[in-house]
């Protein structure tokens, strides 16, 4: 079950998505939306801070929080956040066809890792949005500290059953992003023309104690999303 500041911050990106409120226009006060959905401030804090994180608000000191200028299925390039959380703040109403899972030899990048890796969570997953394919994930969780995995957590969030039900504290990731033609079943599955290139997005993700658990390739459809990087100053 989701917090109550995640279902606040969903109800507010809805709002923003459905133009309730626009680019410019300032959210309700900390106190008038503590008062509009009958909770604490700090609750309310948390989730202004969440869709500060997506780039869907800047907070202004004295002022509050303005609305900025969004383009719908945008995919923000910094940060860590899955595929389904982004599809609840941006109201995309995808679906998800989990085309493999099974176990299999960890791959040889895992070696660097603490632990010393002999198998690996193979999940194989196509996004859907409004029925046509938009990226193809293909993801490797390594085992330890990923013992089990059941078969119907792949068709939802992975991070969700990982840092809930497993309690392990996802930390960091690194990100590489290139242009490029893909094997012809990748390009079937992504129904792109023969020849047609992918936008392609391999991450490592690590646990807040620098373990690599996870390798990522994302394989993204040209025309389906635009990627950003949400940059904020941080003096050094």
């Amino acid at each position: 079950m989701a917090a109550k500041y995640e279902i606040i911050a969903n109800d507010l990106a809805e709002k923003i998505k459905h133009e309730q409120f626009l680019p410019g226009d300032f959210l309700p006060s900390e106190n008038q939306l503590s008062e509009l959905y009958g909770t604490a401030r700090e609750t309310i804090r948390k989730a202004l801070d969440s869709l500060t994180e997506l780039g869907l608000i800047q907070k202004i000191k004295g002022k509050g929080s303005v609305v900025l200028d969004i383009q719908k299925y945008t995919f923000p390039l910094s940060g860590i956040t899955s595929f389904q959380e982004l599809d609840q703040a941006l109201g995309m109403k995808a679906t998800t066809q989990v085309l493999q899972q099974k176990k299999v030899p960890a791959p040889t990048l895992f070696a660097q890792t603490k632990i010393e890796p002999t198998e690996a969570f193979f999940i194989e997953r196509l996004r859907l949005i409004a029925g046509r394919p938009a990226v193809l994930d293909q993801d490797y969780l390594l085992d330890p500290p990923i013992t089990k995995l059941p078969a119907d957590v792949a068709k939802h969030s992975l991070y969700a059953y990982l840092e809930k039900q497993l309690k392990l504290e996802i930390g960091y990731a690194t990100k590489e992003i290139t242009v490029e033609q893909v094997p012809g079943p990748i390009q079937e599955k992504l129904g792109l023309n023969k020849g047609e290139r992918a936008v392609v997005v391999r991450s490592l993700t690590y646990l807040s104690d620098t373990t690599l658990f996870q390798l990522t390739t994302s394989y993204h459809h040209p025309d389906k999303f635009r990627f950003i990087d949400f940059a904020r100053r941080k003096k050094l």
